[in-house]
């Protein structure tokens, strides 16, 4: 991986800049800009609320100043109520962040330095938001690129799964969030203020977590902002990315799918990372991508960047299952339009021959699942799927002489009963190697009170057989000669999903119930694409490790007890910027049950950040946790706030949510 010192003598760093915004809040940026240029140049924006003084800013030194060496302003702006911006920060993809997006970007392009071409860029909630507002046409918006996002807010993110609650990301996210805007403003940015704005965003501040779990099925709630719901509404071109191993990799597939406007998507094996730092690897020179990208749409300027196929995927070969990959292999190939014509569908019955099973609620299932989302840390990737496939029913698919290449998004019908009127179900395809070594290839979750839509629930008739259809992740994977596919399913996750409020017993007429795969044909384009550039980034400036960061990710099974607990503890590390200011921030998620009740499902989640530099200094502690009873969710979150180690604020908040067929 390279970087470039030499590059940082050519860009200008412009911080804070204020934009102002027409109700007279005003947004804090910074603007990295090319020291020499000839003519205006175009502007490309991140819009973000994890906060450019201290929370992104490692992240954004290696990103930013490469961009403005190479021609274009790079534009960091804190959002209304993160980081040194005024205001409250009410919940995420509120319609007064993209309107205040759509003034930012109106803004940018009537700067003296810039050419009037604005693009948006972002990864994870920069990538949200870059579609979100795209649908709102801007007119100085021309491009954008998304990595890690999603177009369907309810079903394709951390709070719901095919109408299943995500107990392993819904309330660890939450948590991140009312911690992260519980942190104070930079008296050295704000003057004395910083205390009167941070005491008033830890009170008027929200849980997240009530709010989402206020709304369990598909509503206005989740349609705002999920640009599913009409893609006619973005109309400039698109570059959608994502990683095999992150949590939003359907949505590139989707969009090239559903958009009408030029467009390429790239898949990766990465987890949620930009793909020049991607991991597992291999990494790729994204940077040099992007520009290609800006140059083509902000600069009119000739590049090969729309020459090449609509679709470049990254086709995962088997591995030996471990919780960590440093790279995957595979090889790169290119889909000239998608969907791809030339496809094809295999369709598997489960069990031509084979009488009804039954599979009943196991309470450890899901233990080996690792992450929804991973960050490409130690310990997030799914286990050897032997110990899951013994909690499930499972059915053996053998394909033949022939290694078998899928692209897509399987699909698993199933004929089904449930001896409860609520119920879920989870489907995992595996790939089993001739010794038995069980490697998940892709998963998926359905509420069956949510088998006709995610509108509304209705609750399964106890003992009578339906016809289910159960969409797993998109997945890119080659199934080796020799290998053969393991479709599993169980009624319980945890704690990837929160269990039914009973135990479930599910009969599976297997003569009834198919898998199709989407398969995919080889292509001219296979034989150019995935020749990327290698990664490039300008070098961290100024910032010395004071701690480095390390996880710990264990179990404890109590046999006399029954119980159960997953312990995720992370160090995120601390680190001192050149102005002396320190960051320092740790958690921890922790998940707990008694595998013989499923009312007994607990999560915690804590934060401890600190802030200081000098004299002031700051400390936040949050602990926040969602259990249940048969009828509620039962939500309390606390926040802790000192300067120095006197205590200035300290809020708890409980509530009972009723549970809607979950």
């Amino acid at each position: 991986m390279n970087d470039y010192p030499e590059l940082l003598d050519d860009v200008r760093c412009l911080d804070p800049v204020w934009i102002p915004l027409s109700d007279g809040t005003r947004l804090a940026a910074r603007i990295y800009l090319p020291r020499k240029r000839a003519k205006p140049i175009p502007a490309v924006l991140e819009y973000l609320p994890y906060r450019r003084s201290d929370g992104t800013v490692r992240r954004d030194m290696i990103r930013h100043p490469y961009l403005a060496a190479h021609g274009l302003a790079a534009v960091r702006v804190d959002m209304r109520g993160s980081g040194d911006s005024d205001g409250i920060l009410y919940d995420e993809y509120l319609p007064q962040e993209q309107i205040d997006a759509c003034e930012v970007i109106a803004w940018l392009a009537t700067q003296p330095w810039c050419n009037g071409n604005v693009g948006m860029f972002g990864i994870s909630w920069g990538g949200f938001n870059a579609l979100q507002v795209a649908a709102r046409r801007p007119p100085a918006l021309k491009a954008i690129i998304t990595v890690c996002s999603t177009d369907d807010r309810y079903a394709d993110d951390v709070h719901y799964m095919g109408g299943c609650m995500l107990a392993v990301d819904m309330l660890p996210w939450a948590s991140v969030m009312l911690a992260f805007n519980s942190r104070p403003a930079d008296p050295a940015v704000v003057g004395d203020q910083w205390k009167e704005m941070w005491l008033s965003r830890i009170q008027e501040s929200p849980a997240y977590i009530e709010t989402w779990l206020a709304h369990q099925r598909r509503d206005a709630y989740w349609k705002q902002g999920s640009v599913c719901e009409d893609f006619s509404q973005i109309t400039c071109p698109v570059y959608a990315v994502g990683g095999w191993a992150d949590g939003y990799t359907n949505a590139v597939f989707r969009l090239l799918a559903g958009l009408h406007v030029p467009r390429k998507g790239l898949v990766g094996p990465w987890a949620h990372k930009y793909p020049e730092v991607g991991l597992p690897g291999p990494a790729i020179g994204f940077q040099a991508e992007a520009l290609k990208w800006w140059n083509h749409w902000l600069n009119g300027a000739p590049t090969d960047i729309m020459d090449g196929p609509m679709l470049t995927s990254y086709i995962q070969d088997w591995v030996d299952p471990e919780p960590w990959y440093d790279t995957r292999p595979g090889e790169w190939v290119g889909d000239p339009i998608w969907p791809n014509p030339a496809q094809q569908c295999a369709s598997y019955v489960l069990g031509p021959q084979k009488p009804v099973a039954r599979v009943g609620t196991d309470l450890r299932s899901g233990a080996d699942a690792g992450m929804w989302c991973s960050y490409a840390i130690p310990g997030d990737y799914a286990r050897d799927q032997r110990g899951e496939d013994g909690r499930s029913w499972c059915a053996d698919l053998p394909v033949g002489d022939c290694a078998q290449v899928i692209l897509g998004f399987p699909q698993v019908t199933l004929c089904v009963a449930s001896d409860q009127p609520k119920a879920m179900l989870v489907v995992r395809l595996c790939d089993v190697a001739p010794d038995g070594r069980s490697l998940l290839v892709s998963r998926g979750l359905l509420n069956l009170t949510h088998r006709h839509g995610h509108a509304a629930v209705f609750d399964m008739n106890p003992g009578q057989f339906e016809s289910v259809i159960i969409t797993l992740n998109a997945a890119g994977y080659c199934l080796p000669v020799g290998h053969h596919w393991r479709v599993a399913v169980s009624p319980s996750y945890w704690p990837h999903a929160w269990p039914s409020p009973v135990p479930v017993t599910l009969t599976i007429d297997p003569a009834r119930s198919s898998l199709e795969l989407p398969i995919r044909t080889p292509q001219p384009s296979d034989a150019t694409a995935g020749q990327f550039a290698p990664p490039a980034m300008t070098p961290e400036v100024g910032v010395m490790q004071l701690r480095v960061d390390q996880r710990q990710r264990y179990e404890r099974f109590d046999q006399m007890k029954q119980t159960w607990a997953l312990h995720d503890e992370n160090d995120h590390g601390a680190f001192q910027l050149a102005d002396g200011l320190i960051y320092d921030h740790q958690s921890a998620d922790r998940y707990f049950i008694d595998v013989t009740d499923p009312l007994s499902a607990r999560t915690v989640s804590e934060h401890t950040i600190c802030v200081g530099r000098g004299a002031w200094q700051t400390r936040v502690e949050t602990w926040s946790e969602v259990r249940c009873d048969a009828t509620h969710f039962i939500v309390t979150n606390q926040i802790r706030a000192y300067e120095g180690d006197v205590l200035q604020i300290e809020t708890q908040r409980s509530n009972r949510i009723l549970r809607d067929g979950n």
